[in-house]
């Protein structure tokens, strides 16, 4: 029982301090969810000794997967803009190109990619960039809904569950990816630890892990169907 209760403690500590770390927007998100009085009561009234097979059984509290500051759409994606753009609005059919990071926000708030530095040197050249068309489902449908509206330069963030995540085989609750290697439907990870940090919680069984994710986007261009590249500062 104590081992419960202290695996508990240490989830909701790591949960909050992984959050903090000096990534645009991620902080916001962590330090929000505790910061008042009654969340933090909440927290420690949900510190009870339970029984190891209803301990793996217990979902997060509610306030972990619903983040304040956030709106949330009518298919349970939630949004919050960090950054206004100047340019171009996002609209469906476009070209996307962007960059982004990505948290298992419900899972230690770890990283599965993180921008370690600014990418490319000329605003032209979107060989360093993740890119996709708007209604091809290239990419997840929280992303695919997400960036609609966002201008280019604008950086918004996107809290969702599995149902708008990578794609799986069956009940999300089986652990079975349908595409491990994430080729098919992104975004996918860079890095074998970023990949397997994201597989890691995808493919948990039952209700063991929350697999809420977060990511924070970036737009850089938005190119019109059949039309030339945007340039900075084009709306």
């Amino acid at each position: 029982p104590y081992f419960v209760m202290l695996r508990f403690l240490v989830w909701t500590a790591s949960s909050a301090a992984a959050l903090s770390a000096p990534s645009p927007g991620v902080a916001s998100v962590a330090s929000s969810s505790l910061r008042s009085p009654r969340r933090r009561a909440l927290v420690a009234s949900s510190l009870v000794v339970l029984p190891w097979s209803a301990a793996v059984a217990v979902r997060p509290p509610e306030f972990v997967t619903t983040q304040p500051g956030f709106t949330r759409t009518a298919s349970g994606l939630q949004v919050r803009d960090v950054k206004e753009g100047s340019g171009r609005r996002v609209e469906p059919g476009d070209r996307v190109v962007y960059e982004w990071e990505g948290y298992t926000i419900g899972y230690f708030g770890r990283p599965f990619e993180a921008k370690s530095n600014v990418k490319g040197g000329d605003f032209n050249r979107d060989r360093d960039y993740d890119r996709f068309v708007v209604g091809r489902g290239q990419v997840i449908p929280a992303l695919e809904e997400g960036v609609v509206g966002v201008r280019q330069g604008g950086v918004r963030q996107l809290v969702f569950g599995p149902e708008l995540g990578y794609p799986m085989v069956g009940d999300e609750k089986l652990g079975q990816v349908d595409d491990p290697s994430h080729d098919r439907v992104g975004p996918k990870p860079l890095t074998f630890s970023g990949m397997r940090a994201l597989n890691f919680v995808l493919s948990s069984k039952g209700d063991r892990v929350d697999k809420t994710l977060l990511l924070n986007v970036k737009v850089i261009r938005v190119d019109r169907p059949g039309g030339p590249k945007a340039t900075p500062g084009a709306s």
